[in-house]
């Protein structure tokens, strides 16, 4: 016998359980991607019962059918352009009188319909009882299945009813008496609306009943079919004949006539004598949104998330970040020197490393999210902040990304899939990289130390971060009133009855999101990062101004040359090797020195612990001279010569690589915008750090590193800050500019990636860099303007 393949769309309120009962059914076996042209996300995923194949649709939480929300007509389009076997309805059976008003107007579909009674355990807990064949006889029929989806109970059952409703054509006889007027209304239009029926896929009565709802989505849809023009016309004199009729609003009319239905329907089938009026999630409200506790309680547990995502998930990434490189000096072990050598360890080994050290974190915040989904308390989260939140345009979900936004944007943008609303989502996404994210915090503890003293540094660095809060409020104000404004959408909250997460549950929903950002948002950061690696490298063949290889010879000679005057002679040996004791003790002294090295790497010269560490290390070579009195005068200045060497190497090196990055075509770039950012006071070695610092924020110190030929560098550098303060371009007015622009320019190449794979396009990455950047020069311009008008900077 031939299996059967039944296409199963789910459907349902915004917590009522579907996302839950849809990994139940699929498990693994999923697919994530995003409905074309929009940011609505799609989840498909199969199941095998029998011979028989279940391809099952997650379909976005959804209120109603109306084309309030990108939800709503993804929702509607998708069953009626798509046209599954089987439309299953999850209902929260202890809130079914509101998720039946969503149940009607699925009903009004036509299409095959099944109910699932979804948290029966906990409408039971409260005492409410529903009787499911009376409910099933008040709509029509269509089959009624009992499931608590956190227990996987019910599976089964509803994937039997879905074969046996696949096909079937039930509900598609339901019909909702609107009264006299409406229905009268309704016929004529269905006439009218004949002609078209070939070119649409609603029926007439539906498609009527939309149009007397004013329904945006619907009338635009009708009016580009040819012809149309005259019954649209038609349709308007009907509408407006009606609306005297009803002496009232024909939407609200509608919308009443179907919560008449439903309440109705409600009284019939629900047994609520032995309902309780405290339920034990309305006992917990009463704590978490308590007008005193609940704001305390959520910063704390936001708190928490944010620890669990960057201070927890640094770990992983950190094992990450060793293991990418030690991989990458591998590699570069076993290859010759040359392009392809560069551009495998460099620019392909260190993309998919940047890649996959966000990965812990990316897992993690999916991980807290999740959690906060499932418990119920997300819900709880945007009712404590939506006031708050709402004053600047933003949903009070925005909060949680931004508040991740302060330790990467990334992790931010990722964190709006919370958000359903697009345009909530695509405001919070642009607005995300104004948080000062721990990439720009190497770059503000540079700056700070080398030109602000420690007595002000930590409110120069409370300023940053405060003016960009500020800016994304002021921005989400902007953005909402102008290219992002539109109908407010009816904000309709629903605070689900808290619940213990499965397991499962939890680790899908980790895991689906994470593994996306992997293979989407990961190829295309890799492909960012060669970019910048070929910007930063090539020209290759550059006309340096100095012969560095002859350099490094003339220092080698001349290191060779006072080893053997001043070491090698004296003692009377050819090589260090001849005389052991000798050779022992330069190896002693390298290790006190490397030790100290090591131990004092991020401390402060004038710090106490130095200074102990320091006499430590006098003592220890002290009592080798003790030991060694003949020859500890020759290791020692054997390990000078030696190190001193190596200094002088490392800084032929270093300047090599900052006049190949100054002749680069990043180099040339930053010297292009010199003048644009000369009033800035930039000059073009910031410039050129700013580019590269569009790859990620923390490398425009390693650029600058470089450009004041330093090598390697990092906040803690002692010599980058030293060399910063003694630029006489830049002072203290002229770093603080550069904070601030370095807080609002452009997001880092991650960040655009990421943005891309979000919202579907390159048009608001592109938006969020251009205006970013714009918005970064004016406030910088402003600031430095604004402070040398006042005596700063002098």
């Amino acid at each position: 016998m031939v299996g059967k393949k039944v296409t199963v769309a789910l459907v349902g309120n915004p917590n009522s359980g579907k996302t839950t009962i849809f990994n139940n059914l699929t498990g693994g076996r999923q697919h994530v991607g995003n409905y074309p042209g929009v940011t609505v996300e799609k989840k498909e995923g199969y199941r095998n019962l029998g011979d028989n194949e279940f391809s099952i649709i997650d379909l976005p939480g959804t209120y109603s059918l109306t084309a309030y929300s990108q939800e709503e007509v993804v929702t509607r389009n998708f069953i009626v352009n798509d046209k599954p076997d089987v439309v299953i309805d999850i209902l929260d059976t202890s809130n079914l009188e509101r998720n039946l008003y969503l149940t009607v107007q699925l009903l009004e579909l036509g299409h095959p319909l099944i109910l699932a009674l979804n948290m029966v355990d906990v409408a039971e807990a409260t005492g409410l009882k529903i009787n499911d064949a009376k409910l099933s006889q008040c709509l029509n029929g269509i089959p009624v299945v009992r499931t608590i989806g956190v227990r996987k109970e019910g599976m089964e059952s509803i994937l039997h009813t879905a074969m046996q409703a696949s096909g079937s054509k039930l509900a598609s006889s339901f019909k909702l008496d609107y009264g006299v007027h409406v229905e009268d209304a309704l016929q004529k239009l269905e006439s009218l609306l004949l002609p078209l029926h070939k070119e649409i896929n609603f029926s007439e009565r539906w498609l009527a009943l939309k149009l007397l709802e004013n329904d945006s989505n619907i009338i635009e849809s009708l009016r580009k079919l040819p012809n149309s023009n005259e019954i649209m016309a038609s349709c308007r004199t009907i509408r407006e004949e009606l609306v005297k009729e009803l002496g009232e609003d024909i939407e609200v009319f509608i919308a009443g006539q179907r919560y008449q239905f439903v309440g109705k329907v409600f009284q019939q089938v629900a047994d609520t004598r032995s309902l309780t009026t405290m339920t034990t999630s309305d006992k917990i409200d009463k704590v978490l949104t308590n007008r005193m506790f609940g704001l305390p309680i959520f910063f704390a547990l936001m708190w928490l998330v944010f620890n669990l995502v960057f201070t927890i998930g640094d770990i992983p990434s950190g094992w990450i970040e060793t293991g990418m490189g030690k991989f990458g000096g591998y590699i570069g072990d076993i290859m010759g020197d040359g392009p392809l050598k560069s551009l495998i360890v460099d620019g392909i080994i260190g993309g998919v490393g940047s890649v996959l050290t966000f990965v812990p974190g990316i897992l993690l915040l999916f991980l807290a999210i999740a959690l906060l989904e499932d418990t119920g308390y997300m819900a709880r989260a945007a009712f404590i902040m939506d006031r708050l939140m709402r004053r600047f345009g933003l949903h009070g979900k925005s909060f949680i990304p931004l508040m991740l936004g302060f330790g990467c944007s990334v992790s931010a943008i990722m964190g709006t899939r919370t958000l359903e609303n697009p345009r909530d989502r695509i405001i919070t996404i642009l607005i995300s990289p104004l948080m000062s994210c721990s990439a720009k915090l190497p770059v503000y503890t540079v700056l700070i130390a080398a030109f602000f003293d420690a007595d002000i540094a930590g409110n120069v660095l409370f300023s940053i971060y405060m003016i960009g809060i500020i800016l994304s409020m002021v921005v989400a104000s902007l953005f909402r009133k102008t290219v992002l404004k539109g109908e407010s959408e009816p904000f309709v909250m629903e605070l689900p009855p808290y619940r213990i997460p499965t397991l499962k549950s939890v680790v899908i929903h980790m895991w689906e999101r994470g593994s996306l950002y992997v293979k989407k948002a990961g190829t295309i950061i890799l492909a960012a990062s060669i970019l910048m690696w070929f910007l930063t490298n090539y020209p290759s063949d550059i006309e340096y101004s100095k012969n560095y290889e002859a350099l490094t010879v003339q220092a080698e000679a001349n290191y060779t040359q006072q080893v053997d005057e001043e070491i090698l002679a004296p003692l009377a040996i050819e090589e260090i090797e001849d005389n052991e004791q000798l050779a022992a003790l330069i190896g002693q002294i390298q290790d006190v020195e490397k030790g100290f090295e090591e131990q004092t790497k991020e401390l402060e010269e004038d710090s106490s612990e130095y200074a102990a560490l320091e006499a430590d290390k006098t003592e220890k070579l002290a009592q080798l001279e003790l030991v060694n009195p003949e020859i500890y005068a020759s290791a020692a200045k054997y390990v000078e010569l030696t190190s001193g060497l190596e200094d002088e190497k490392e800084k032929i090196t270093n300047e090599q690589a900052g006049e190949k990055l100054e002749k680069s075509y990043a180099g040339q770039f930053g010297k292009l915008v010199e003048p644009a950012i000369r009033p800035l006071g930039f000059d073009w070695r910031v410039g050129v750090s700013l580019v590269a610092g569009v790859s990620a924020k923390e490398v425009v110190i390693s650029t600058m590193g470089t450009i004041y030929s330093l090598g390697a560098t990092d906040e803690t550098s002692a010599t980058l800050k030293h060399a910063l303060a003694e630029d006489k371009n830049l002072n203290p007015l002229v770093a603080y500019s550069l904070m601030i622009f370095v807080l609002i320019y452009s997001p880092c190449l991650a960040a655009l990636a990421v943005m891309k794979r979000e919202t579907g396009s390159w048009k608001w990455p592109a938006i969020s860099m251009v205006y970013s950047t714009t918005l970064a020069w004016i406030v910088t311009f402003i600031v430095y303007q604004g402070g040398k008008l006042l005596g700063f900077g002098g």
